[in-house]
């Protein structure tokens, strides 16, 4: 299901429980409304047999007021709206109603006697039923007081009915026809469903034109995004037009090109480079390979020089495939980072140098931990400090300081170009005096890469008085803890060596 059916699927169904809970509602209210009016109107029409009763006639009791009017006055004459001619029925009900079955609107009128007989007026049809009797009607005309409204079926009609006392002569029972009441409700019930229907089908409509007219934008985002991925053009952006979430999304989906431009260019880069760099040596160890197939027509001493060569070159290209895999890392961590004694690096890297050149070292060392990994942190102390051995004279002084969590090494070399010094940490960049010298120009990049991986930072100098300056952070520095230095190495270190 696509998400414009969802939407309008959605806006369908809350209109149909809206429409559904109104139609509920109304119907209950009218139907209570169309009741509540019977019941007052039953009410009504018993409180005139309740009322207090005029001396009857010489044929007759007490007469209570009729359905249209006064009741009938002395000696059984019919007052004003209440018996005609005909005289009266049974306890003076007027005989003139017109015949209805059980009374119509007018309602059906029987007496009940204390002891349970029923008697029917006269004029309420020809042969009018009688509504039989429960216990509790019963009950109410042995008391002469107390009421009960009760829904009767008598012969397939439904009826309304008010049972009430009337004091010493028992009770007397309205009824009144639900069949008109009954009706309007059918009526009103088919109004609200067809309203209701018709409601739904236009709130799927509606819905359907409000996804479509939603989701617009996001068919156009949506085309727009495919066309880029499928053409592979990682220079195409998304237009972004206002300030709403679509725009926002537009933005970081431009920004995740970015980063992909910038990161397929860097490959492609590294490829050519590393390609590059690599048919050199291959060049010359297949060139020496193929002379020592033909050894036995040289000297001794130039076989063994060969071999050396081909040696030589085979670290070179070690080397260089150390320091491309090392660069496809990324500037990522590989996961959290590790308790870094850089200071025990930076010793540890010394020594490995001095016992490839005479060189004296001055360091200077503050006991310094950092967060990250371990190996390419050393990696990267070891490149700077085998940079400053290599543009060093012999003999010369290497300077290696370590305070504050920045490393700075200063050789006393011939130092950087000024046009050299933006493209130090680049990869493969190698100016134009160091291409004499072994290296694949990748050693500072390694540096940069490892420092920004911490959250540090790699930047290069001249330094006053001659010779380059490095100065490099991997991230946040603290002091080890005494308890983790103690056996370890002395709170600070300043030596030359």
């Amino acid at each position: 299901m696509t998400l414009r059916t969802r939407i309008a699927a959605v806006a369908s169904l809350s209109v149909a429980l809206a429409v559904a809970a109104a139609a509920i509602g109304l119907y209950v209210a009218v139907r209570s409304d169309l009741r509540g009016e019977v019941d007052s109107a039953l009410r009504a029409r018993a409180r005139a047999f309740s009322s207090p009763l005029a001396p009857g006639g010489p044929g007759g009791g007490p007469a209570p007021a009729g359905p249209g009017g006064a009741g009938a006055g002395p000696g059984g004459a019919g007052g004003a709206g209440g018996a005609g001619a005909g005289g009266r029925g049974p306890r003076g009900f007027p005989g003139s109603v017109q015949p209805a079955p059980f009374g119509a609107a007018s309602g059906f009128v029987q007496f009940v006697e204390p002891y349970g007989t029923i008697e029917v007026p006269g004029g309420q049809g020809s042969s009018p039923s009688t509504i039989a009797l429960t216990p509790l009607d019963r009950a109410i005309a042995a008391q002469g007081s107390g009421s009960s409204l009760t829904d009767r079926n008598v012969k397939g009609t439904e009826l309304r009915v008010l049972t009430q006392g009337t004091g010493g002569s028992g009770a007397v029972m309205i009824a009144r026809p639900l069949t008109e009441v009954e009706h309007e409700l059918s009526r009103l019930l088919l109004i609200l469903a067809v309203i209701g229907a018709a409601g739904i089908v236009l709130a799927g409509l509606l819905g359907a034109l409000v996804a479509r007219t939603a989701l617009a934008p996001i068919a156009r985002f949506t085309r727009r995004t495919e066309a880029l991925t499928g053409s592979l053009d990682l220079s195409e952006r998304l237009e972004v037009e206002g300030r709403d979430e679509l725009a926002r999304l537009a933005e970081s989906f431009n920004a995740t090109l970015d980063a992909l431009e910038r990161s397929v260019a860097a490959q492609r880069h590294l490829i050519a480079d590393a390609s590059h760099e690599l048919r050199t040596p291959l060049a010359s160890l297949r060139a020496n390979i193929q002379i020592l197939g033909e050894a036995g027509r040289l000297p001794a001493q130039d076989q063994e020089d060969l071999r050396g060569d081909i040696v030589e070159e085979l670290d070179e290209l070690t080397a260089l495939v150390a320091d491309v895999v090392e660069l496809a890392r990324g500037g990522a961590a590989d996961g959290p980072g590790d308790d870094v004694r850089l200071d025990a690096l930076v010793e540890d890297a010394v020594k490995r140098t001095m016992r490839r050149a005479e060189l004296r070292f001055e360091l200077t060392l503050e006991p310094t931990v950092v967060s990250g990994q371990a190996d390419r942190i050393n990696r990267a102390v070891s490149n700077l400090v085998d940079n400053a051995r290599k543009w060093s004279p012999d003999g010369g002084t290497v300077e290696v300081g370590l305070s504050d969590g920045v490393l700075s090494v200063r050789d006393h070399g011939p130092g950087f170009a000024e046009a050299d010094l933006p493209l130090v940490f680049d990869r493969f960049y190698r100016a134009q005096d160091a291409r004499k010298l072994p290296g694949s120009g990748l050693g500072l990049a390694i540096v940069r890469q490892a420092a920004e991986a911490g959250g540090g930072f790699a930047e290069a100098q001249n330094a006053p008085g001659g010779g380059a300056l490095l100065r490099v952070s991997f991230g946040p520095a603290t002091r080890p803890s005494p308890l983790s230095a103690e056996g370890d190495r002395p709170p600070a270190s300043n030596q030359s060596v």
